[in-house]
C-alpha cells in the first residue's frame, strides 16, 4: 500500500497502446464507446501499490456518478486498465536546517501511469498519461482523481459525437485503412529518436493487422536518417525539424512531404543531489547555461526564480547532443526563440555548434549522461525524462508561468497548429496562451513526393493513413499528443500528393 510517510511505490509501465483524447475542440475524433456501457476496472501493473490504486479509481469513478462500474469483465461493456510507475524522488522538511531524509522529511513524488479504455474485442479507444500533480500526499489518490476524470470526460465527449467511427486495435475494418493488397513488402525507415518509443508501438501494432508487410525504424537520429532518406537507403525518415531537407539538401524541399505524427515535448533534465523538487527555469536562464555564462547552480539568477530551493555552490555540467538530432532542434529553436544573443550567434540546427558542454548519443545517451552526473543538465524527449527517473525543470512561458512538460500543457501549445502552411510545418516552441509548456513540437514522418514504385506506395500510403486514424488512439500513454483535428485533415488531403 501507499503510504504517506513515504514508502517506495515501484512498478513496470505495461505495454499499452493508447490513445489520448479529452474533450477539447481541436483533437483528434474519439471512436464511439457507448454512452452509459458499464465500466470495469483492471488491476493495475504497478507491483505495490495495485490493489489500493484500483480501489481508489473505483471509488472516485462512483463518486462522479456518470460512470458505471461493473464488478466483473464479463457485465462491462468497456475495460479500464494501465501501468506504470511511481517512486521517491526525494524528501522535503519544514525545517531547512535539518536536512533531508526519510525520517524527518515529506516525501516528494516522481512517476507516470498508462491507462487505457478498451472495448470488448480488445481495441483501444482512449487512453491517458497520469503524472503527479502534486508532488506530496497520497499519491494514489492524486492519481485515482486524474483518471476519473478524464476517462467521464472521454465518455461524456463521446456521447456527443454525431457518429460512430469503429474502434480497432490495429486497423483492420477501419474505413479507410484496410491492409495494402500487395504481396510481402518491406518499408524501412531511419531517423529520430523523439518519437522512436511511439513509432516502435506503431509499427508492432499495425503489423499485427498486416502480417505481410515488414516495416522497420531505426532510431539513428534525425540528421542521419535524412540523409539516409536522401540517399535512397530507406522509404521514410523521422524528423523534428521542419527544415531538416533544406539544411541538408538546400533546393531538394520539394521533393519531399512532410508528415505530422504527434505532438511532443523536450524537458530540461536536471541531476542535482539533495535536490528532489523541480527547478524552475527562465528563457534566459537556460540561453545564460547553454552559451557558458552561467556556471554555477546557485547563480543569482536561479537563486532568484527557485527562492524556496537550497541550490548548491556546484559546478554546472552542460550535456548536449553528439548526432544531429531533431531534439537539439527543438532545444535551438526554443532558445532561437526566446533569446536574440542565441539566435545571433548559433541558431536552431539538428547540430549546432555547441559553445559548451559534454556529448551524448540519442536521448537514451543523454538521459544517461545526465542521470550519471552530479550537477548536469541536459534535454531530452518527455518520454525518457519519466522512464528514466530523471527531474525535469519547469520553464516560463509567454504568459510569465513558470510550467512543467504534462499532455494538458503540451496540448495548449499545440493549438498553435491553426498557424500550419500547406506544408505542415510549423514550429509551436514558445506557443502564447495560458498553462501552455513552451518547449513542445511536432515530429514528422518525411517521405518522397514521387520516385516510389507502386507495391512501396501503396504500402507506405496506407500505413500512413493508419498513422493519422487508429495509430493516434496510442499516443498518450507513451508521453504524445493526438494530433489536432485540423491537421489530420490536412494530412488526408496530402496523402493524395504520394499517388
Amino acid at each position: 500500500m501507499i503510504r504517506a510517510a513515504g514508502r517506495r511505490w515501484i512498478g513496470r509501465l505495461a505495454c499499452f497502446f493508447a490513445a489520448t483524447l479529452s474533450s477539447a475542440a481541436w483533437q483528434t475524433p474519439m471512436p464511439m464507446m457507448g454512452a452509459g456501457r458499464p465500466v470495469f476496472v483492471e488491476p493495475f501493473t504497478t507491483g505495490d501499490g495495485s490493489a489500493k490504486l484500483r480501489d481508489d479509481v473505483i471509488g472516485e469513478l462512483r463518486k462522479l456518478g456518470s460512470v458505471s462500474v461493473a464488478s466483473t469483465a464479463a457485465s462491462a461493456g468497456l475495460i479500464l486498465g494501465g501501468g506504470g510507475e511511481i517512486w521517491v524522488r526525494g524528501y522535503r522538511s519544514l525545517n531547512p536546517r535539518s536536512g533531508t531524509s526519510p525520517s524527518n522529511g515529506t516525501p516528494i513524488y516522481g512517476g507516470y501511469l498508462a491507462v487505457e479504455l478498451r472495448d470488448q474485442e480488445g481495441g483501444t479507444i482512449w487512453s491517458y498519461l497520469a503524472t503527479p500533480n502534486s508532488a506530496f500526499g497520497d499519491v494514489s489518490k492524486n492519481l485515482a482523481k486524474q483518471i476519473a476524470k478524464h476517462v467521464a470526460e472521454a465518455l461524456q465527449h463521446d456521447a456527443a459525437q454525431p457518429s460512430p467511427v469503429p474502434s480497432t486495435q490495429a486497423g483492420t475494418n477501419v474505413p479507410g485503412n484496410s491492409p495494402p493488397s500487395v504481396a510481402v513488402r518491406a518499408l524501412k525507415g531511419a531517423g529520430a529518436t523523439f518519437p522512436s518509443p511511439l513509432y516502435g508501438k506503431w509499427i508492432t501494432n499495425y503489423r499485427r493487422a498486416n502480417p505481410n508487410l515488414e516495416i522497420t525504424y531505426d532510431a539513428t537520429g534525425s540528421e542521419a536518417g535524412i540523409r539516409k532518406l536522401l540517399s535512397g537507403d530507406v522509404d521514410f525518415a523521422g524528423s523534428d525539424s521542419p527544415a531538416a531537407i533544406g539544411q541538408l539538401a538546400p533546393g531538394d524541399e520539394g521533393k519531399y512531404l512532410f508528415f505530422p505524427a504527434a505532438v511532443g515535448a523536450v524537458v530540461p533534465i536536471v541531476n542535482l543531489p539533495g535536490v528532489a523538487g523541480q527547478i524552475a527555469f527562465t528563457p534566459e536562464i537556460l540561453a545564460g547555461i547553454y552559451l557558458g555564462r552561467i556556471r554555477k547552480w546557485n547563480d543569482p539568477a536561479l537563486a532568484k526564480v527557485n527562492p524556496q530551493v537550497r541550490l548548491p555552490d556546484l559546478d554546472i555540467t552542460v550535456m548536449h547532443r553528439s548526432d544531429g538530432s531533431g531534439t537539439s532542434y527543438v532545444w535551438t529553436d526554443y532558445l532561437s526563440a526566446t533569446s536574440a544573443e542565441w539566435k545571433a550567434k548559433i541558431g536552431a540546427s539538428l547540430n549546432p555548434a555547441w559553445p559548451v558542454g559534454r556529448a551524448a548519443n540519442g536521448n537514451e545517451g543523454a538521459a544517461e549522461m545526465v542521470k550519471e552526473i552530479g550537477g548536469s543538465i541536459g534535454y531530452v524527449e518527455f518520454i525518457y525524462a519519466l522512464k528514466n527517473h530523471l527531474s525535469f525543470g519547469k520553464v516560463r512561458n509567454q504568459n510569465g508561468e513558470f510550467v512543467a512538460a504534462s499532455l494538458g500543457s503540451i496540448g495548449i501549445a499545440a493549438g498553435k497548429a491553426a498557424a500550419m502552411g500547406e506544408d505542415l510545418k510549423v514550429s509551436i516552441v514558445n506557443a502564447p496562451g495560458a498553462g501552455a509548456y513552451p518547449i513542445a513540437s511536432f515530429t514528422w514522418l518525411v517521405v518522397p513526393s514521387r520516385d516510389l514504385d507502386g507495391g512501396r506506395r501503396e504500402a507506405l500510403t496506407g500505413f500512413l493513413k493508419w498513422m493519422t486514424g487508429p495509430g493516434q488512439l496510442q499516443a498518450a500513454a507513451l508521453g504524445y499528443l493526438a494530433l489536432p483535428r485540423d491537421v489530420v485533415s490536412r494530412e488526408e488531403a496530402q496523402l493524395l500528393r504520394t499517388r
